[in-house]
């Protein structure tokens, strides 16, 4: 290198006195903020898949599962097991208004701008903006199962089969039923039927009976299975199904006493 092309190498490099940036330095910057720019968008697709089709975040509006769920605690959702798995008895599921559930929503219009945040947050997970369109409840009957309610104790029988809930339930007094209102239900197929913790104090299956879907939630209409609460942090952890409450219990036929079963 001649003593000439040193010279404009260095002047390349070096700060101007009317202080703008040499072209070197500002070529740098651009390339980073093009790198973060890329980095950022690569991490707004994966939690947007991860979101689809994975698992998704929601909130709780109501206290109908307390002392499982608290009002505003937030859950993950499990998306995978309505695609490629199978539920159980004791899953805790989220599933869109089969109808008639919720009340209209009467509340007014968000402006533009606070909506388009909202979706950007939802897209990683960090907002959930349609949980006030969704329940959740804990599943108790499965396609053909007979559900009784209750027996002489006071429990509900799946199939025949008397379930000890006292390990989620939360009731007014001890020794007070499962559910203060009978119920004697075959579950269709490609249905669940779904009970909330808080027996006297959630609008589940068994106030639903006079809906079209006769307080059945069809299978299609469940997003997942809720399985940690990430959210407030002292509550955060694993979501138990409890699925030894219903050790025991055989397939469900599909029929009842007053089909002609034995």
């Amino acid at each position: 290198m001649t003593t000439e092309q040193a010279a404009t190498a260095d002047e390349s490099s070096a700060p101007r006195a009317d202080g703008v940036a040499p072209r070197s330095a500002r070529r740098g910057w651009l390339v980073f903020l093009r790198d973060v720019l890329i980095i950022v968008l690569i991490a707004v697709l994966v939690s947007f898949l991860v979101k689809t089709f994975l698992v998704r975040s929601f909130y709780i509006p109501s206290g109908s599962m307390e002392d499982t769920l608290l009002v505003n605690d937030r859950i993950l959702v499990d998306e995978i097991t309505p695609r490629f798995g199978s539920y159980q008895r004791g899953d805790i599921v989220v599933f869109r208004d089969p109808g008639g559930w919720l009340p209209p929503d009467n509340s007014p219009p968000r402006a533009p701008i606070v909506e388009g945040i909202d979706w950007l947050l939802s897209l990683v997970g960090l907002s959930a903006p349609d949980s006030d369109d969704h329940l959740v409840k804990r599943l108790i009957g499965l396609p053909g199962d007979h559900l009784v309610c209750c027996n002489a104790i006071g429990q509900i029988t799946v199939n025949d089969v008397p379930i000890d809930e006292t390990s989620y339930l939360k009731i007014p007094s001890v020794g007070a039923p499962a559910s203060a209102d009978p119920f004697d239900v075959v579950v269709p197929p490609d249905s669940l039927w779904v009970l909330g913790d808080n027996r006297y104090h959630s609008k589940d299956s068994r106030y639903n009976t006079d809906q079209p879907g006769k307080g059945f939630v069809p299978l299609e209409n469940v997003v997942g299975r809720a399985f940690l609460i990430t959210w407030p942090f002292n509550r955060f952890g694993m979501l138990d199904p409890h699925h030894e409450v219903f050790t025991g219990v055989p397939e469900g036929t599909g029929t009842s006493e007053d089909d002609g079963a034995p």
